[in-house]
């Protein structure tokens, strides 16, 4: 194992930021400085489990982050500064209701059948004012914003930053773009193996969060901030591989390019959708996404029935070019754990079962949905979506029925002291409580 003491001489860093994300996405970290890291890799750094979202009494023990030197990442814009990701352990042992170990269980379960997931997210998000009430950049008013160069441009300084420091990190950023809504940007860098990308991704909303502030603006992940505008997707790009570098979702002889295996791990996702939205849409907020109104721009860029096609987005699964397909599903309040471990569990079924998606629909869905009978639909709301998450024998058989619980009740706990402030679900505006605590997930 990498000795983080002799690293941080090598690197001149300073202090490390010791962190792990909890059920919700919250980032929990402690700063060490570089004197006590030796006895922090070796025993783990302590917090109190109930300060977090980890469905844990004051009474427990301290749960032990233990970090990951090969998660390590200097911070670009402060070197001296060292981040790592953690998992969770207690009494000596890893915590089974915790988004890392979760991923691991199950990339450990793919292993097993000699494959691995490799994958990468596209993670959209909003330039905002400090107070999150309109978009950051009062120019950008285009009915139709898209690909529009000068709103890009105008936020250049922050973008380049950022794209900067992901080619600093070798990431392998290749492209960078002004999204659907006014306001909004997503930025694309290389697949790699599935805990890879989980690990970025949560570094990468720090980050832009991070340089956001410098420069004086807010950045927002939440799924719908404005309800007339295009909300925040986080897409993810998916192919099984072996070690031979084989994509094992291939096949050049296919309609669409894919593999048996292919289209039987799609099949498991297709099954499990709707229990799968309440990790992939996992807010109040999310349903005004999923389930939205045609907004500003004249589309919303998320699917609310489970389908697959061609390079058609507007189904909840795409497939752009041979070995490999997109789910579109997810929003930007994401667990980045939660999303590839909730991929792989569902695929897994799907190759055990020989689970079959159907076969494909070349329509447009946002118009032409009345034409194909019996379709899936997906949940219209948190609460319809713990339901089919709960009763899900796919996911209690793959994570425990005690883990699926621990979730359940951290969210229903959630949804109780939304209707004491808010009363009924509102499904036409954004309240002030999700603002509060969406804005920044």
């Amino acid at each position: 194992m990498t000795n983080l003491s002799n690293l941080a001489k090598k690197k001149k860093i300073k202090y490390f930021l010791i962190s792990f994300i909890d059920f919700f996405g919250v980032l929990r970290a402690k700063l060490v400085p570089t004197q006590a890291i030796k006895d922090m890799q070796k025993e783990g750094a302590g917090f109190g489990g109930f300060a977090a979202y980890l469905d844990m009494p004051p009474s427990d023990p301290d749960v032990l982050a233990m970090p990951d030197p090969n998660s390590l990442i200097q911070l670009p814009w402060k070197p001296e500064v060292g981040w790592l990701a953690s998992d969770l352990w207690i009494h000596g042992k890893p915590v089974e209701a915790s988004p890392r170990v979760m991923l691991k269980k199950q990339i450990k379960s793919l292993g097993q059948k000699k494959m691995f997931l490799q994958s990468g997210v596209e993670c959209e998000y909003f330039l905002i004012n400090q107070e999150g009430t309109s978009i950051a950049d009062k120019n950008d008013i285009a009915a139709k914003p898209c690909y529009d160069q000068s709103a890009l441009m105008r936020q250049y300084d922050i973008i380049k930053e950022i794209c900067d420091y992901m080619l600093q990190l070798g990431w392998g950023p290749y492209q960078n773009d002004h999204e659907d809504a006014n306001g909004q940007f997503e930025m694309n860098w290389n697949f790699a193996n599935c805990l890879e990308t989980a690990d970025r991704h949560v570094f990468f909303k720090f980050m832009v969060r991070s340089i956001a502030e410098r420069h004086g603006v807010r950045a927002t992940f939440m799924p719908k901030p404005f309800a007339n505008k295009t909300g925040n997707g986080c897409h993810a790009h998916i192919s099984l591989w072996n070690k031979s570098k084989k994509n094992l979702f291939l096949n050049k002889n296919d309609q669409l390019g894919l593999s048996n295996l292919a289209y039987n791990f799609m099949g498991g996702i297709i099954n499990s959708a709707e229990a799968l939205t309440a990790w992939f849409n996992p807010t109040i907020n999310s349903y005004k996404r999923i389930n939205a109104p045609v907004t500003h721009s004249g589309a919303t860029w998320s699917p609310n029935t489970v389908t697959y096609s061609d390079n058609n987005r507007t189904h909840m699964i795409r497939v752009p070019g041979s070995g490999r397909f997109e789910l579109r599903l997810m929003d930007g309040a994401v667990n980045p754990y939660l999303l590839q471990a909730g991929i792989i569990a569902a695929g897994l079924d799907g190759i055990e079962n020989k689970r079959k998606p159907g076969k494909p629909v070349f329509l447009n869905m946002y118009e032409e949905s009345h034409k194909v009978k019996n379709l899936k639909k997906l949940p219209l709301s948190l609460p319809e979506s713990l339901n089919f998450l709960e009763n899900s024998n796919v996911l209690n058989k793959a994570f425990g029925k005690n883990t699926i619980n621990s979730y359940l009740t951290l969210r229903n706990r959630e949804l109780e002291n939304y209707k004491k402030s808010e009363g009924s679900f509102k499904p036409d505006v954004v309240t002030e409580w999700e603002k509060n605590n969406t804005l920044d997930c």
